[in-house]
């Protein structure tokens, strides 16, 4: 009788991101300006969401549950990885129970820590449909838009999250950084080698979802990605921002490695968050690369004349 092949497990996209802070009232006025949706609320745990239903939550900094944090002060205290049904998150269980505790809580939701001590979690994933669409684009030879103008863009409604990135200590990041490789099934796509390192999860087609950043003697949150429509809502986003009192954390720009777009700002929760629009996506024939050097952090960023004017 031929022996049954099990099927592949499959980590399809971040779930949930969970931070500990010490005012949730205004991490999550911070989320909603930045235009995630309120979802629950209570006198201990608030939950936003993105258009396609992945989760934000905020806890005390004191709450016991929470697995202990790798820095001081508000920080990322787990995050949770949808998986593609129960039997993968069954699968990835078993394999992480040889070395590690890993315990189930009611919602089915397996908890346990990686490498560096930051909480991991595991579910099966719960995709909301979201409307992806964005606006024809006009350049000579390839005309889209025909006999209409643009609107305004409205409040900018991230659509995912599409990567998270921690930093961890340069001593020990090749047991980091294999854990999830070969525990987890993820892939490295670029491998910085003075950086850090930027992995796919198998059910994603994004150049990173995980990026795993060396620092010299501390681990941490560095930052969460969200993925907006389109060129203009990175900008609009960024501008409803600052217009609501917070600061932004690097000017607008594209980066070298993956491509995409970037906006980032400044986070009472510890680290920083970005819009991302137009990451590179990459499939299997993309391989591993690996920058012996650092490649440049952007391949643009603003510039203005009123720089040399305010100085």
């Amino acid at each position: 009788m031929p022996v049954e092949e099990c099927a592949p497990v499959t980590i399809l996209r971040i779930e949930r991101a969970v931070y500990a802070v010490d005012d949730i009232a205004t991490c999550a006025r911070f989320f909603e300006d930045f235009g995630l949706l309120p979802s629950t609320a209570s006198d201990r745990v608030v939950e936003l969401t993105t258009l396609t239903g992945q989760v934000v939550e905020l806890r005390p900094i004191d709450d016991p549950d929470l697995p202990a944090p790798v820095e001081p002060g508000n920080t990322i205290r787990e995050v949770v990885w949808g998986v593609d049904r129960q039997e993968s998150l069954d699968a990835l269980v078993e394999d992480l129970r040889r070395d590690r505790t890993v315990t189930v809580d009611q919602n089915g939701v397996a908890h346990t820590v990686d490498e560096t001590g930051f909480g991991l979690g595991l579910a099966v994933a719960a995709p909301t449909e979201a409307d992806p669409t964005s606006f024809a684009t006009n350049a000579y030879g390839n005309v889209q838009r025909w006999n209409k103008g643009l609107d305004p863009t409205a409040t900018v409604r991230p659509l995912r999250i599409c990567h998270v990135a921690l930093n961890i200590p340069k001593d020990g990041r090749e047991k980091a950084i294999d854990f999830y490789l070969d525990r987890l099934h993820f892939r490295a796509t670029d491998r910085v080698l003075k950086m850090g390192t930027f992995m796919q999860c198998e059910g994603d087609d994004d150049q990173h979802n995980l990026l795993l950043c060396h620092r010299p003697d501390r681990a941490g949150v560095n930052h969460t990605s969200y993925e907006v429509r389109n060129f203009d809502e990175v900008i609009v986003g960024g501008n409803q921002m600052i217009a609501a009192g917070w600061q932004e954390a690097r000017r607008l720009g594209r980066h070298t490695v993956g491509s995409n777009v970037f906006r980032f700002f400044h986070a009472p929760c510890g680290g920083r968050v970005e819009y991302a629009a137009d990451m590179d996506r990459v499939d299997a024939s993309y391989g591993e690369r690996v920058h012996e050097e650092t490649p440049p952090h952007h391949l643009w960023t603003l510039r203005s004349n009123r720089e040399k004017a305010e100085q």
